[in-house]
């Protein structure tokens, strides 16, 4: 039996979202400016997680992009063509940067972010993504967005913003209801 995805927001009506997602990229690029891991795979992990943080405590998420399933974790579909565009814009410059055996694209900015366009607990969210990520390199980062949102699509498949509620976490009353099922049920 099929099932609906109609009820699911993979975009979301958000004032100025465009224009958010362009300043939360020079933002995210100018606060992470001194961490040595930060390449595309980061950028791409604060991103997600600063709007899908954001759904889930504020409601609505930053920026409302789309967002999609890449084998090295969920990432906005938007984010190469506006980066792009940043980049002719002369905001931001992408330098190539030889880190190990890999190279590291990273986003440098090149203005400050016009910051106006958020409220404060939303820097704050921002900020807190970019702390709990800054020591981790890309291998780790990409690893730990894959979770079960992640491993429940499809390569190339959209995220809904209502994944934002999923975890991986299994509680003592998760466990209590299993077993209440298993026992009634005769599993």
């Amino acid at each position: 039996m099929p099932t609906s995805t109609s009820h699911l927001n993979f975009t979301f009506p958000v004032a100025r979202g465009a224009q958010r997602f362009r300043e939360l990229i020079v933002y995210i690029s100018e606060k992470s400016r001194n961490d040595p891991y930060f390449g595309a795979v980061k950028l791409n992990k604060i991103l997600y997680y600063s709007d899908f943080r954001a759904f889930e405590l504020f409601g609505i998420p930053l920026t409302g992009v789309r967002y999609f399933r890449l084998p090295k974790g969920p990432a906005p579909k938007a984010l190469i063509p506006i980066q792009n565009e940043l980049v002719s814009e002369g905001a931001i410059r992408i330098d190539k940067v030889k880190f190990g055996d890999f190279e590291q694209h990273r986003t440098v900015p090149l203005r400050r972010a016009v910051t106006e366009l958020f409220t404060e607990d939303e820097i704050i969210l921002v900020d807190k993504v970019i702390n709990e990520l800054w020591h981790q390199n890309a291998t780790e980062v990409s690893d730990a967005s894959h979770d079960v949102r992640w491993r429940t699509l499809q390569h190339r498949d959209p995220m809904p913003y209502e994944f934002a509620f999923l975890d991986d976490g299994i509680t003592e009353s998760d466990i209590a209801r299993t077993k209440q099922l298993a026992s009634e049920l005769r599993w």
